[in-house]
């Protein structure tokens, strides 16, 4: 834990207002989430001395707060939902309102010994529209369910339609981001080398680039842990648990995920790698995964060494 002498706040998001609470001490101010309220939270932390700022990612809501941060002279840091919930019950503590919320923050927070950085500011508005993306492709996959199955032909024509509608939205955004990456020279050399890996379209490597700024400047098992293709070992005394992969970045590993079905079969290390664990009496989703994990780690490798992939297998 950090020193008690360094002032820490924590600040609850929610839609209309901030809660923020500081560790040590009682001191609390809750105000309306707009221009004014952002300015009686500065001011506050300025009166308190706070070295340290910690918030929640709260579904998007979190973003205005993010910005304003970071552009000001105290660290913050975003931390996930899990992580904070996790800390509650480590204390014992199962009571929940916005003001307690802002306290566990501020004592989490207070705990770090380094803070995450925040996301790059480049990087907003293709967060936004990347969001935008995955969110039609939800819809598109609650239409193609609705649509097989209804019993009625009738409306079975109408879902459809609805899909080819937003099949062709879809594209374009992919069109309209990826015009959008291009324009910033490092992550255009990113997309290039992505891309020359044999499995991964130009889809998933927008993902990677833009939701995994870290890729290529930490380890293999960081990487994978940061997706959530980590296998984790489930062990007590003499019993030898399954290992299983948990957390990470949801909707990147979606991406990455379904770009394993297809280098499973195309790509020719990973083609081998999977037809070794099916061999091996592995199950095929198991398999995918590790395929997955090994995909995750050859996009590290390449953006770390900043050359195109080559196979190394031939056939």
């Amino acid at each position: 834990m950090v020193e008690i002498s360094m002032i820490c706040a924590g600040c609850d998001v929610s839609k209309t207002k901030l809660d923020i609470a500081l560790y040590p001490g009682t001191a609390f101010l809750s105000v309306a989430y707009d221009a004014a309220g952002l300015k009686q939270l500065d001011a506050f932390l300025k009166k308190h001395r706070v070295a340290r700022v910690g918030f929640e990612a709260s579904g998007g809501y979190e973003w205005r707060l993010l910005a304003h941060l970071r552009r000001g002279p105290v660290a913050a840091a975003r931390f996930q939902l899990g992580q904070i919930r996790h800390f509650a019950k480590s204390r014992l503590q199962w009571a929940k309102n916005d003001r307690l919320d802002a306290a566990l923050i501020a004592a989490f927070t207070a705990s770090i010994e380094e803070l995450p950085p925040l996301p790059d500011a480049r990087f907003d508005e293709l967060n936004a529209e990347m969001t935008y993306l995955e969110q039609l492709e939800a819809r598109i996959a609650v239409l193609k369910t609705m649509a097989e199955t209804t019993i009625l032909a009738r409306l079975k024509r109408l879902h459809e339609h609805d899909i080819a509608r937003l099949e062709t939205r879809r594209k374009a955004r992919i069109a309209l981001i990826a015009r959008q990456a291009a324009q910033d020279a490092t992550l255009a050399h990113r997309l290039d080398l992505l891309v020359s890996i044999k499995g991964i379209g130009l889809r998933t490597a927008l993902s990677l680039a833009i939701r995994l700024p870290e890729l290529g400047s930490i380890g293999r098992g960081q990487i994978a842990a940061l997706i959530g293709v980590a296998p984790y070992d489930d062990d007590s005394g003499g019993r030898r648990g399954r290992r299983h992969i948990r957390a990470g970045r949801t909707r990147l590993r979606k991406s990455l995920f379904m770009s394993a079905f297809t280098a499973s079969q195309h790509n020719p290390d990973l083609r081998a790698h999977y037809q070794r664990m099916r061999a091996a009496g592995k199950h095929h989703l198991l398999a995918i995964v590790a395929v997955t994990r090994k995909l995750a780690i050859l996009a590290n490798a390449v953006i770390a060494r900043g050359t195109p992939w080559t196979p190394v297998h031939t056939r």
